[in-house]
């Protein structure tokens, strides 16, 4: 068993006899084997990790990096969402990527500084004037406020990570979590096998429930942690998702059902059966 199996065994989170193939196959690797635990519902990845090489290239990503209506939906949210742990806060993003967030809130807070493993972005971010290290522990100071926006999932060793955003906060600092969540409405409640097809990602070890983060950063000694549950995708990609079996919806003409009382709506009614895309977790040192 790998690194993965072994702290979600030790979380009570998986074991041998509970665990089921949930996949033999992920979008972009043929030949590997994704599990879901039968009783915490959480799906991963064990004894594989793509390598940093792939991280410090960008490779991972397989060249997709323009701009998206989602990547600047997801920078508005974050920013209206976050404000408190922002403004005139010493903030740190880890698994920053190009620095979007970071450049956003800069004239905001006291400092801004990012983790980031890619070195093209490491290095226009430095040259922009935002420090950004390849390790948390470089930096010499302690922060206020650490973001990890969908970067968790990517670490082969995530409760190790945690333990050291935990180390680089403030007493009373604070953490701020998002991840893809495994209880997505179209791969839980509907089981719709492109979606899953689609999702499944050889980068993406872990896919959390709300209980495994919760675990997660009780282990790290988070405390006062508070998850919540946030649609990324509207409406308008589900019916796109059922009627096509693909993304997009978002970018047709079922966007024009798209507005923000309907969102919200829709977010609210998913998160009732705790069924949203994405979950946010908020943990306090």
């Amino acid at each position: 068993m790998g690194k993965i199996f072994d702290t979600l065994y030790n979380l009570q989170l998986t074991g041998k006899e509970t665990r089921e193939l949930f996949s033999s196959k992920t979008r972009d690797n043929e030949n590997i084997k994704v599990w879901r635990d039968k009783l915490s519902g959480v799906i991963y990845i064990d004894e594989f990790y793509c390598g940093n090489d792939s991280y410090e290239t960008g490779s991972y990503r397989q060249g997709k990096t323009k701009a998206s209506f989602e990547r600047s939906d997801d920078l508005d949210r974050r920013f209206t969402s976050n404000k408190a742990f922002i403004m005139n806060k010493n903030v740190c993003d880890i698994g920053c990527g190009n620095g979007d967030f970071l450049f956003k809130i800069k004239d905001l807070s006291s400092s801004v500084n990012g983790v980031e493993l890619e070195k093209e972005n490491i290095k226009n971010m430095c040259e922009h004037g935002i420090t950004c290290e390849n390790d948390i522990f470089n930096f010499d100071c302690e922060f206020d406020s650490i973001f990890a926006f969908h970067s968790l999932e990517h670490f082969d060793d995530p409760l190790g990570m945690l333990k050291k955003t935990y180390s680089k906060l403030k007493i009373g600092g604070n953490i701020i979590i998002e991840v893809p969540h495994a209880n997505d409405f179209l791969m839980k409640v509907l089981k719709l096998p492109e979606f899953i097809d689609f999702t499944l990602w050889s980068s993406h070890l872990i896919l959390h429930t709300r209980e495994s983060l919760r675990r997660f950063l009780e282990s790290a000694g988070y405390r006062e942690i508070l998850i919540k549950g946030v649609q990324r995708y509207p409406l308008s990609n589900h019916l796109h998702w059922l009627k096509e079996k693909k993304p997009g919806g978002q970018k047709s003409v079922l966007s024009a059902l798209d507005n923000e009382l309907l969102q919200q709506a829709y977010e609210d009614s998913l998160n009732r059966i705790d069924a949203n895309d994405t979950i946010v977790a908020y943990g306090v040192k």
